[in-house]
């Protein structure tokens, strides 16, 4: 096997975030630019030569492409194999589903998460370690190390892999095996859940309408839901990945999953509505004309885990981002196990998992998962919601509801202003850290500040200390306003509000959520002058 070693100059903005390397398409097709980072990640790693690889992503533009990339520098760097899935496709959960199973030294994944695609959107890259969770801080920083002195990459002069048939391909010293996408995870999901109570409740005349968001989704959901569960044939739209998602926005909220959200809101509904996102492993939730919030379906989740066969013993503890509201707080204090708040960030979650700390944890942008695997997963979160449906025959809302009048109702909303001036942005969340002392005892109305502060984080098991996570405005009567930048988008800055407040009061539990959060709408702009910052009239989406 001839293996070149290839000249090349650091670029400086390889620096990855928490959920990897993501930029414009145009920019991943400068020279050398996906070969860098990729030199970079076997540069911050040791102890891989013979090991196994796993590769896939969400079948975005130019996932293809990247793959047979790197394949030939996996080959050149060491690795003895690469599991790939079938026409290059391994959504994220899958994708550490299959690290897990076959022991693989780690995975690289290709996936902006549920960033639009196609030759104008956006392409990203991220690695998975052992234990098949993202890479840890100290690990991207590695990278991002080598990153800026990399002078050559290494690339085996090998020929294309047929990624379209599933077969095992051996070139001098690499074996290229492509399996498919969805068995193994498919497999894991079965001895998870009661699949003969779903079936059942199919059987039942029970409808489901899943959108696939022409992302990685649909063939997991296909194979699931519509072959191996029983739902009646169409009961999985947009189940085909497209390379630019439909040129649809493949996020599952309300305002992207537009298409779904007007069946289940529509005449003859189903009676359950579920999407995931471009790399499946977000999720959203609906009954008929009824949404589920992603903190109160994982709240949902932990008081109802024991009805499901894969967490019928109990569970050892939950774990939730800080920006979620705190009702999974309430069902954990009653089951007596730990609550843990992170920083937004899966591998926070991961290290608690390794550690046996906890069983389930989400977010609130729509990412909710277990120790099943390390990452969050959207098909598993629907497969969870239909064995708790199958169990208690009763409808989502009629289940929501129920929590409601156990626990209390956490009314929580997310404002998202996408792809404001990163300037005003900064400059809104600087002048709130400037006010940190000033701000207690301040009256808005009604409402009086009892404590700001930015979120800091020490790891229970690492000892890592993870600071400015977000500023928090918490009130007298137990209110919060969070204020945080995303570093999920890749043009401009993304900033986030969280609103949240608890009642106990049944009776007041039929309000609507941006309803019964208005007074602290108008506090959250005249604390920070969002408008001003941000020169926008309202938020580019609500959930």
């Amino acid at each position: 096997m001839k293996i070149n070693t290839v000249t090349t100059t650091p670029f400086s903005d390889q620096k990855p975030g928490t959920s990897g390397l993501r930029k414009r398409v145009k920019i991943f097709q400068v020279a050398n630019y996906l070969e860098n980072f990729v030199q970079s990640i076997f540069d911050s790693l040791e102890g891989f030569q013979g090991k196994t690889l796993v590769v896939g992503g969400d079948g975005r533009y130019g996932n293809k492409a990247a793959i047979q990339t790197i394949i030939k520098m996996a080959a050149a760097n060491g690795f003895g194999r690469v599991l790939v899935g079938q026409n290059g496709l391994l959504s994220t959960p899958a994708a550490s589903c299959i690290i897990r199973k076959y022991e693989a030294f780690g995975g690289i994944i290709l996936s902006a998460s549920h960033n639009p695609g196609g030759p104008d959107g956006d392409f990203g890259i991220k690695y998975n370690a052992g234990n098949g969770g993202p890479a840890p801080e100290k690990m991207t920083e590695a990278m991002y190390s080598h990153s800026k002195e990399i002078n050559r990459y290494l690339i085996a002069e090998l020929p294309d892999i047929d990624l379209n048939t599933i077969a095992t391909t051996t070139l001098e010293q690499i074996k290229v095996e492509v399996v498919d996408p969805v068995t193994d995870y498919a497999e894991l999901m079965s001895e998870l859940f009661d699949f003969n109570a779903i079936r059942a409740l199919f059987k039942s005349g029970f409808r489901i309408c899943f959108d696939g968001m022409h992302a990685i989704t649909g063939p997991y959901a296909k194979t699931i839901i519509e072959d191996r569960l029983g739902a009646p044939k169409g009961s999985v739209i947009n189940g085909v990945p497209l390379e630019d998602f439909g040129q649809g926005h493949p996020d599952p909220n309300l305002t992207y999953a537009h298409e779904l959200v007007e069946i289940v809101y529509g005449d003859n509904a189903p009676d359950f509505g579920a999407a995931s996102d471009g790399d499946g492993d977000r999720n959203m939730v609906l009954g008929k004309g009824f949404f589920i919030t992603p903190s109160d379906s994982l709240a949902i989740l932990t008081a109802n885990a024991t009805l499901i066969p894969g967490y019928k013993d109990g569970l050892a503890g939950v774990a939730r981002s800080m920006p979620t509201s705190a009702a999974v707080d309430r069902v954990a204090a009653k089951l007596g196990i730990n609550c843990y708040e992170t920083p937004t960030g899966w591998k926070f979650f991961g290290n608690l998992m390794d550690a046996g700390k906890v069983t389930l944890c989400g977010e609130e942008s729509f990412g909710t998962g277990s120790d099943h695997v390390r990452e969050k997963d959207g098909l598993w979160a629907v497969l969870f919601w239909l064995n708790i449906l199958a169990v208690r025959k009763e409808s989502v809302e009629e289940v929501c509801r129920q929590h409601w009048q156990e626990y209390g109702r956490n009314f929580y909303s997310r404002h998202d202003y996408e792809g404001v001036e990163s300037a005003g942005a900064n400059e809104l969340i600087t002048q709130l850290r400037n006010r940190f002392d000033s701000l207690p005892g301040t009256q808005f109305g009604q409402q009086k500040i009892a404590f700001a502060d930015d979120f800091s984080y020490t790891d229970p098991i690492d000892g890592s200390i993870s600071k400015a996570q977000g500023i928090r405005i918490g009130f007298a009567d137990g209110s919060r306003i969070v204020f945080r930048l995303s570093g999920t988008g890749t043009e401009g800055a993304t900033l986030r509000v969280y609103l949240e407040r608890f009642e106990n009061d049944v009776s007041k539990h039929v309000q609507e959520a941006q309803a019964a959060l208005a007074d602290m709408i108008v506090v959250a702009d005249k604390l920070a002058g969002i408008k001003q910052h941000t020169g926008r009239e309202k938020p580019t989406v609500i959930t």
